[in-house]
């Protein structure tokens, strides 16, 4: 099977620039790697196929000879499923490992950073909504004082690894791939200890607890983190330490929901303050706070305290508290309470019923106008007010 051109495969110009065809390269590997294609064999014959392309026209030799003679001028030359020799391919290729696995090629590694750390912390709303202090005991890890991290018994040898030379990785390479391992031998550390630190027992750092006054700032919510720089898991010698992150969990209110920086609370209103209206005590999280309810609130029907919610943890603007008034169904009533409640409805039967209860008068209307499938529920309803079903 003849092979397609190699400025074909890579989807640029004979008088691409090395750079051009370096950008083309790598986006074709990204797409095609066998890594994000795993078990499609179409994609990896693109990637070898790419890889194949660039590997001759990274290389200025193999590239000319290419220009004047095409596949048969590569004959003995590579460019069919070679090395990572020549022309920056090992480069190009190593890029793309870093993007999409964190890794790359190379040398020795630096010291590496310490660990950051998360701590759940459930908070009260109150505590939330105003602010506080807490003290939290964390697990830490800290290096050495006995070996000053370096696993090793005081006045012992350490040796350079010799299977990694101290890199503490290994090259793997096989056909088109080559990626970095961590050393089999020393496990990534670079070196061998032969009488480990007995205080740390050749790890390097020792583990311990200690206590940290935590900030709550006022206004925080589920998931917001603080951050405490260095507060995290120790680093390799010379490297700084983690971070931890304290990530808030506001515990359930019995009484309030936050939404926001709002806060809702349900409210039990009596048929009679409902009915006659009037001042009603509603709690808020700074006290108690007066609530004027107007005659004829219904069921549901939601009041806006401004002010009484939550002040924003990014910002000054506090938010309002919402109550919502529930209708209390009188229960366990006596005989006597039985009567006058009887008494009482059979007042607003008649001809005021509609401005009693306009509700329940339009819902009617509505279901009469539903079975009659025409406008004669309106109808009869204009002619006999004495109830509901009448007519």
């Amino acid at each position: 099977m003849s092979k397609r051109d190699y400025y074909e495969v890579l989807g640029v110009a004979k008088t691409a620039s090395e750079g051009e065809i370096k950008k083309a390269y790598r986006k074709l590997a990204m797409k095609y790697h066998p890594d994000r294609n795993p078990d499609d064999k179409s994609a990896e014959d693109n990637f070898k196929e790419a890889s194949e392309a660039y590997e001759v026209l990274s290389d200025s030799q193999k590239r000319a000879t290419y220009d004047q003679f095409g596949h048969a001028g590569l004959d003995g030359q590579g460019g069919h499923g070679g090395g990572f020799g020549g022309g920056g391919f090992g480069d190009a290729f190593g890029d793309i490992f870093s993007e999409m696995f964190g890794g790359g090629f190379g040398g020795q590694r630096g010291p590496q950073p310490g660990n950051d750390l998360q701590y759940e912390l459930e908070v009260s709303l109150e505590d939330a909504v105003a602010g506080t202090t807490v003290d939290i005991r964390i697990p830490t890890k800290d290096v050495c004082e006995a070996c000053d991290g370096t696993g090793a018994e005081p006045g012992s040898d350490v040796e350079t690894c010799p299977t990694c030379h101290g890199a503490g990785q290994v090259r793997m390479q096989q056909g088109f791939f080559a990626v970095n391992r961590t050393c089999p031998t020393c496990h990534g550390q670079g070196n061998i200890i032969k009488s480990p630190c007995k205080k740390c027992h050749g790890e390097g750092f020792t583990h311990s607890n200690k206590t940290l006054s935590v900030k709550i700032p006022a206004g925080v919510d589920t998931g917001d983190r603080i951050r405490l720089q260095g507060e995290g898991e120790a680093g390799e010698p010379g490297a700084p330490r983690g971070d931890l992150y304290v990530r808030i969990r506001v515990k359930k209110h019995p009484i309030f929901e936050r939404d926001g920086n709002s806060l809702y609370c349900e409210l039990p209103l009596s048929f009679a303050t409902a009915a006659l209206g009037g001042s009603v005590e509603v709690p808020t999280l700074g006290g108690k706070a007066s609530l004027k309810v107007p005659a004829g609130t219904q069921s549901g029907q939601r009041f806006k305290l401004s002010g009484k919610g939550v002040k924003s943890v990014r910002s000054s603007y506090v938010g309002d508290l919402i109550v919502q008034v529930n209708i209390e169904t009188p229960v366990k009533l006596t005989a006597r309470q039985k009567e006058l409640l009887q008494e009482f409805d059979e007042s607003l039967q008649g001809k005021h019923y509609k401005q009693h209860s306009p509700k329940s008068h339009s819902f009617f209307d509505s279901v009469k106008s539903f079975f009659t499938g025409d406008d004669e529920g309106d109808k009869s309803s204009k002619k006999d007010d004495n109830g509901p079903w009448n007519g």
